[in-house]
């Protein structure tokens, strides 16, 4: 990987594997600290060859150990072609020995503000649980959309605003329009954020960001790093 002159953004020719690569030392690191993984998943196009580059190394991590959230959902059924939880599934989670009660599903086919209100009591009563004030992933993956969002957290949308809610439903440019959506308290308390951007095309979008523009650029981990990793 070659680090550009900003430290947070490393390039490289081996996109899938590096970036599979980062996920298993993270998770590693985190299972020797604390006895668990905490890792957070995107949706979108760019991270599903990641999941089956990920899955292809299975043996790398013991899942019994990983526990899986998502940092947005589409409000379908899970079977919807649509679902950030079918891609995982499909791409991941059917295809590594994880114990199903350690994934996290954000329930896209009740209504957005039950399935909001329910996604984040479960991860309060975790953070409660280890003595945290918001749920603190070990390992939180984001993209990089077209108009510079991230999760589903669109421009010039309410969730932008949002700094009590840890989860909240938002609306989207794009069909299905409806969205559950991780906020920036929750975002920010991550120890580590990935962001995956394989597109060349939004290498503005990238620039303006690292600069603090649109809703990626607001993304500050509080006790924690960012990485931008570009393919």
């Amino acid at each position: 990987m070659q680090t550009d002159v900003d430290p947070r953004v490393q390039r490289t020719t081996q996109f899938n594997l590096d970036a599979a690569q980062l996920i298993i030392e993270t998770g590693r690191e985190a299972i020797a600290r604390n006895g668990l993984f905490r890792l957070g998943l995107a949706g979108g196009n760019t991270p599903r060859a990641v999941y089956e580059q990920l899955s292809a190394q299975s043996d790398a991590l013991p899942w019994e150990r990983v526990q899986i959230t998502f940092g947005d959902e589409r409000c379908v059924p899970p079977e919807d072609a649509n679902s950030n939880y079918r891609m995982a599934k499909e791409s991941l989670l059917s295809r590594v020995p994880i114990p199903e009660g350690n994934v996290f599903r954000v329930k896209g086919e009740l209504s957005p503000e039950v399935a909001a209100s329910e996604y984040e009591a479960k991860l309060s009563a975790v953070a409660t649980r280890l003595g945290e004030k918001h749920y603190a992933h070990d390992l939180l993956l984001l993209g990089l959309g077209e108009d510079g969002h991230t999760a589903s957290l669109f421009p010039d949308t309410p969730a932008l605003e949002e700094t009590v809610r840890l989860v909240v439903p938002n609306i989207g440019p794009k069909p299905p329009p409806q969205r559950i959506t991780f906020t920036y308290p929750l975002i920010n308390a991550a120890r580590f954020v990935l962001f995956l951007l394989k597109d060349p095309a939004k290498e503005p979008i990238l620039q303006a960001a690292l600069q603090g523009q649109f809703p990626s650029g607001k993304v500050r981990p509080e006790a924690g790093k960012v990485l931008w990793l570009v393919g």
